[in-house]
């Protein structure tokens, strides 16, 4: 069922593509409708139009915030060309019928990224563009309407092929692309609003995303899957720039994802982090970014094999040459010199991502996360514990050295998955044991991967020999400490807060082992 075009209602805040758009329509015959400055635009351009105030002989008043809300305009929208009731109401009241609405709207969540005052942001709230991108959506069995200046080309397009007519199944979906939009739309509105009034969690979650990337598929083959992103600002997978490679999939977009939140962890020195199913397997910091990579790497290397590697600073050649010996997913930085990007571009599968920044640990971002029938909302975890903060519990207090470990072992472990036990040494992961039932467990596979990585390099010594180590959590016995007490380790940081808290710090003591409490815990489920 097609529907010819006659009359156009034009009013956008983004004038992209709109003087092409009008002048095609034109060309068709096609009377134009608009208000300020897109009437005044388009007639710059020499093309006919005629302004609203004209058509329903109503004056725009009040700034502006008033002009399309008018019964010649949302008549002319809403009444169904299939009803004679409705055609007759058109006739009885001068209403004619307007066919396509081409309507974006004012830029509220620009205006809000930018930082505007309230005033001005509630001025960018567009009152007359969602009622009429409604009413024309509501009547798309006769009403085509368009929200997205992309869509300029493919209406007209259509008309071309059908004599300035569209079909049924575009405006049908224009239409649901118009609710989409004033939904999100609304929803910023309301996020804003419940900032505003201190409601970090309001009555109800308003959540929109815009799609980025229809994915092949999701977790595994059999799920389908996309990636939307939010519109914030936060730089990382859904802000970077592609630079070469095969398209991201779902698993490499949370690694990824969980490889760059990891390692803005670190800002001080060069810092690389190597992630494996969402866990880190290596992560370090060096005098240079080389150096930091050679350590991340010697820490699990069997397990960085496909893995994602991130890294803190620009990328330089140099890091990269090393990078490209091994196979990697992505690669992901802040940036990359023209010399990197020539090494890479060498491994044509390889995905580099360009971020332009790094992410701020401490933002206070939501975290969102769906159970059946609902929604788990949180802020992100952005707890940093200082050095002046820590606990000395045991008689022997650490050294300046351990402290520096044992403050970068539990940045680390704040982003393994729970229960999280960390092992470090000279500011390079040695150990690391993930997502165990058992605390103990996860001590004991950490010193393990530990020793095996070692043997494999050929060393004599133990490298957990010496190092300190990171609970995400309290030890709820003494186990947990003994097996890093049995792996070499001098040195515990932990949140404290068990009962048998006195039975842990006494078998510190009992080793000469230093420990210090957080008093902060980093579960991450």
């Amino acid at each position: 069922m097609t529907a010819r075009i006659a009359r156009a209602l034009i009013s956008v805040s983004d004038k992209s593509g709109m003087i092409e758009f009008a002048k095609a329509l034109h060309d068709k015959g096609v009377e134009i409708l608009s208000t300020g400055g897109s009437a005044k635009a388009i007639e710059a351009a020499g093309i006919p139009v005629k302004e609203v105030a004209a058509h329903t002989g109503f004056p725009e008043i009040m700034d502006g915030r008033v002009k399309t809300l008018h019964p010649k305009i949302h008549g002319g929208l809403l009444g169904r060309r299939s009803v004679e009731s409705h055609m007759q109401a058109m006739t009885d009241n001068d209403i004619t019928p307007i066919d396509l609405l081409a309507v974006n709207l004012y830029p509220f969540e620009e205006t809000v990224a930018k930082g505007a005052d309230y005033d001005t942001c509630i001025e960018n709230i567009d009152i007359g563009g969602p009622g009429m991108i409604r009413s024309a959506a509501k009547n798309h069995e006769s009403v085509t309407v368009i929200v997205d200046p992309a869509d300029y080309d493919r209406v007209i397009a259509e008309m071309g092929d059908n004599d300035g007519a569209t079909t049924y199944e575009t405006r049908r979906a224009l239409a649901a692309k118009a609710y989409a939009r004033t939904g999100a739309y609304d929803a910023a509105i309301s996020t804003w609003f419940a900032g505003q009034l201190g409601e970090t969690f309001p009555q109800r979650l308003n959540v929109s995303g815009e799609l980025k990337q229809t994915l092949r598929y999701g977790e595994n083959p059999h799920q389908q899957a996309a990636f939307y992103t939010n519109g914030k600002n936060r730089p990382g997978v859904a802000t970077a720039t592609q630079l070469q490679g095969k398209e991201l999939s779902f698993n490499n977009l949370n690694d990824t994802d969980a490889a760059f939140e990891l390692v803005s962890e670190f800002a001080e020195k060069p810092a690389v982090a190597i992630i494996k199913h969402a866990n880190p397997c290596g992560v370090a910091e060096g005098d240079t970014l080389i150096d930091a990579y050679h350590k991340a790497l010697s820490c699990d290397p069997v397990s960085a094999f496909g893995g994602i590697i991130a890294v803190n600073r620009t990328l330089d050649a140099q890091t990269a040459e090393e990078i490209a010996k091994l196979f990697a997913e992505v690669v992901i930085a802040p940036d990359a010199d023209d010399a990197a990007k020539a090494v890479l571009a060498a491994k044509k599968n390889l995905r580099v991502l360009i971020t332009g920044g790094m992410a701020d640990p401490e933002g206070e971002d939501m975290t969102l996360r769906s159970l059946a029938g609902g929604y788990l909302l949180q802020n992100r975890d952005a707890g940093r514990v200082k050095r002046e903060e820590l606990k000395v519990v045991t008689k022997r207090a650490p050294s300046d050295q351990e402290l520096d470990d044992l403050l970068f072992a539990f940045r680390v472990g704040k982003h393994v998955k729970s229960n999280a036990i960390v092992y470090v040494k000279d500011g390079k992961t040695v150990g690391i044991g993930a997502g165990q039932m058992s605390r103990v467990d996860s001590s004991r596979i950490a010193a393990w991967k530990a020793e095996e990585a070692g043997k494999n390099a050929g060393e004599d010594a133990l490298r957990t020999a010496g190092s300190v180590v990171s609970s995400d959590a309290f030890f709820p016995f003494a186990d947990g400490l003994l097996a890093a007490v049995k792996a070499g380790a001098t040195a515990v940081i932990q949140p404290g807060g068990s009962m048998r808290d006195q039975e842990v710090i006494d078998a510190a003591d009992e080793n000469n082992i230093a420990m210090v409490f957080t008093g902060m815990r980093h579960f991450r489920h």
